[in-house]
C-alpha cells in the first residue's frame, strides 16, 4: 500500500525545508550562518511560517523540515509550529540543533533544562529531530561549535530524550576533522584509508554517546559555485575542513560505501547506499552522471521570508512567496546536479526509481537501462529502511531486525 500510494503522488511537492531563521549562537567554521558571520540576522514571521505551512498542507506535502540557523533560538514558536504543521496533516516533521542545549552538562540545572526539552518536543509531532556532530574527538568538536561539554552532555542527555520517546539523529558532518584534531589529507588510496578510518571513528563515537539514528552531512563549500551553485541557504563556506577537490571527493564517497555497511547493523545509518553510489560515478573520470536532483521538481527551499526556492542552492531561481506557488509551477524533469546537499540528493536518488515505475513506457525504458548495480543498491536500501522502521526518531530501534544487515 506504501509503494501504491507514493505511485499515486506523481508531480506533486514531496519534501519542503523552511528556514525559520537565520540566527546562530554557533562558531562553525563551515557555516556563513555562523555567529561571528554579519549581516542582518532574524527569524521567520509567524504568520509568514503559518501561510508557508497550510500551502504544504494543500499541496499534499509529506515531509517538512524546521531549519536555521538554529531553530531553538526561536523559543516557543518551533514548537507551536510543529503543532500547527501536524494538525495540518503533514506526517514527516523534522528539526535539528546545534546541541547547544547540552553544554556544560556539569551545571546544576542540567538535567531540568533537557528534561524541559524533552517534554517539549514529545508534545508536539515532530518525528525526527537531528543533533550536529563534527568530529568523534570531543576536543575537536567543541572548539569548533563554540559549546564547552557539549558531547559529554549528549551521552547525558540521550538517555533522558529516549525516556520521553525522542531518539535523536547524529547528523554526522563529512570534514576533514571528522576523527580528531588531524586533518584528513592525503591521496587516492592513502586519503581514501585516512577516510575509512576517521568514519569508522566517527560513527563508532555516535554509537557509543547513545545516539541509535546517524546520517551523513555531505561537504558543502563556496567552491560549488564553479559548477553553478549559489547558497541562498548559506549554511556553507571557503573554509578548508569542507573544502574538497573532486579527486577527494571520489575517495571520500568510496570509503562511505565501505563504511555504512559496515555500521548499518548496530546503527540505523539513513545515508541510502544508492545516493553514495551516484555520488561516486558523478565523481569518477570519466563521469557517470547519475539521476538529477528532484529540486524544484518535487522538493523546495523556502528562505525565512517566505520566498521559494528548487533548492538551498539555486539562488538565481526565486520563485517568489511559497503560498503563492501555483500547481502549475510544479512536477516538470530534474535537471540539476550542481551541488550534493543531501537533504535533496538522497531522497532523489531513493524515489527516481519509483517515479521510473509510475512514468508509464518511458519510465519503464529508463528504468531497464538503469545502473544493474545502482538498483539492486536501491532495493537493498528499502529492506534495509524497512527494517529501521522508516527511521522513525519517535521509536526505539529494533536490533534483531538490524543484525540482518551485518558484514564482515
Amino acid at each position: 500500500m506504501a509503494l501504491v500510494r507514493i505511485l499515486q503522488r506523481r508531480g506533486r511537492p514531496r519534501q519542503v525545508v523552511m528556514q525559520l531563521t537565520d540566527r546562530c549562537n554557533a562558531r562553525c567554521a563551515q557555516c556563513g550562518m555562523n555567529v561571528t558571520a554579519g549581516g542582518t540576522r532574524g527569524d521567520m514571521d509567524p504568520d509568514t511560517a503559518r501561510r508557508v505551512i497550510d500551502r504544504c498542507a494543500a499541496l499534499g506535502v509529506e515531509a517538512l523540515s524546521f531549519t536555521g540557523g538554529e531553530p531553538f533560538l526561536t523559543g516557543t514558536l518551533l514548537f507551536d509550529l510543529l503543532r500547527h504543521a501536524g494538525q495540518a496533516g503533514i506526517a514527516y516533521l523534522r528539526t535539528g540543533t546545534n546541541g547547544y542545549q547540552f553544554a556544560h552538562p556539569d551545571a546544576p540545572d542540567f538535567t531540568d533544562r533537557v528534561t524541559r526539552l524533552a517534554e517539549n518536543l514529545a508534545a508536539t509531532p515532530v518525528r525526527n529531530f537531528w543533533v550536529s556532530l563534527d568530529s568523534a574527538d570531543p576536543a575537536t568538536h567543541e572548539a569548533n561549535r563554540g559549546h564547552p561539554g557539549m558531547v559529554a552532555g549528549v551521552s547525558r542527555a540521550l538517555p533522558i530524550l529516549h525516556a520521553h520517546g525522542i531518539f535523536p539523529t547524529a547528523n554526522v558532518a563529512l570534514n576533514r576533522h571528522m576523527g580528531g584534531p588531524e586533518a584528513l589529507a592525503g591521496q587516492g588510496a592513502a586519503f581514501a584509508a585516512a577516510a575509512r578510518e576517521q568514519m569508522t571513528r566517527f560513527f563508532e563515537t555516535a554509537a557509543a554517546l547513545g545516539f541509535t539514528i546517524a546520517n551523513c552531512c555531505y561537504p558543502m563549500s563556496d567552491a560549488d559555485r564553479e559548477k553553478g551553485a549559489q547558497a541562498v541557504y548559506a549554511a556553507t563556506a571557503a573554509d578548508a575542513r569542507v573544502t574538497f577537490s573532486d579527486a577527494e571527493k571520489l575517495e571520500l564517497f568510496k570509503a562511505l560505501a565501505d563504511v555504512v555497511p559496515r555500521q548499518r547493523s548496530r546503527l540505523r545509518v539513513f545515508t541510502p547506499l544508492c545516493a553514495v553510489h551516484a555520488l561516486i560515478g558523478q565523481y569518477s573520470r570519466p563521469a557517470v552522471p547519475g539521476r538529477p536532483c528532484l529540486g524544484g521538481v518535487s522538493f523546495f527551499y523556502v528562505d525565512r521570508r517566505g520566498d521559494c526556492y528548487p533548492c538551498g542552492y539555486r539562488a538565481r531561481e526565486n520563485m517568489g512567496p511559497f503560498w503563492k506557488l501555483s500547481e502549475a509551477r510544479l512536477g516538470g524533469q530534474p535537471h540539476c546536479r550542481a551541488c550534493d546537499w543531501e537533504c535533496f540528493r538522497d531522497p532523489s536518488e531513493l524515489l527516481a526509481p519509483l517515479g521510473d515505475l509510475a512514468g508509464g513506457p518511458v519510465g519503464w525504458r529508463r528504468l531497464l537501462r538503469a545502473d544493474r548495480r545502482q538498483l539492486r543498491l536501491w532495493f537493498t536500501d528499502l529492506r534495509y529502511f524497512a527494517a529501521c522502521g522508516r527511521f522513525d526518531g519517535r521509536k526505539p530501534p529494533e536490533p534483531e531486525k538490524l543484525r540482518r544487515f551485518a558484514v564482515a
